[in-house]
């Protein structure tokens, strides 16, 4: 997304394209420990505003676990048209502004259509070991590059060698390698017990 998370939140950024889906947004807040009653009163109102907005198709507000202050709102439209109009409307811009001294950080967080009700999203593995791919990757394209086909180009200009090296390179990690060995692996880029 080209709008910082916390921006779009803020702005009501539309969609670059319009989606004909069901849109769901999810507004994680954390209230100030001391403000939480005057957060749930807030909340309270500015869903039953947002559920009268046309195309709403519901809106609700999650409360926290224990030890927690972070407050999720759960806002449900029929399209990015509806939700755009409820996001630059005045009566959010308004609410948005009651709402800063409650709360110390907030995320956005926008899915469309029916998966996102489906689905979970995966939550990444050590990060060492996509790296650790990569390279292997990298190395045997470099490698094979470099036995097959560099040989045949000596005449042509280090430059031009040096750019197709990288387009070739490139292009096969980016649409080939990675893909497949990223399904193929995906057990050990994203164990479970991690």
């Amino acid at each position: 997304m080209s709008v910082p998370l916390l921006r779009r939140a803020r702005s009501g950024a539309a969609s670059a394209t319009p989606n004909a889906e069901p849109v769901t947004v999810t507004v994680a807040r954390v209230v100030r420990p001391d403000r939480r009653e005057a957060f749930e009163r807030w909340a309270e109102n500015v869903l039953r505003v947002a559920a009268r907005f046309p195309g709403n198709l519901g809106a609700s507000l999650l409360h926290p676990g224990p030890g927690s202050s972070e407050y999720h709102l759960v806002y449900r439209f029929q399209d990015d048209e509806s939700l755009a109009a409820w996001e630059w409307s005045a009566e959010r811009r308004t609410a948005l502004a009651h709402v800063e001294s409650i709360v110390e950080q907030e995320r956005y967080a926008r899915v469309t259509g029916l998966d996102s009700f489906f689905t979970r999203p995966v939550r990444p593995g050590p990060r060492w070991r996509l790296t650790v791919l990569t390279i292997a990757a990298v190395f045997a394209i470099t490698s094979l590059l470099q036995l097959l086909v560099t040989p045949h180009l000596t005449s042509w200009p280090v430059g031009l060698r040096l750019l197709l090296s990288a387009v070739v390179v490139v292009l096969l990690l980016g649409h080939v390698a990675m893909p497949a060995l990223t399904r193929l692996l995906a057990g050990w880029l994203r164990p479970s017990g991690d």
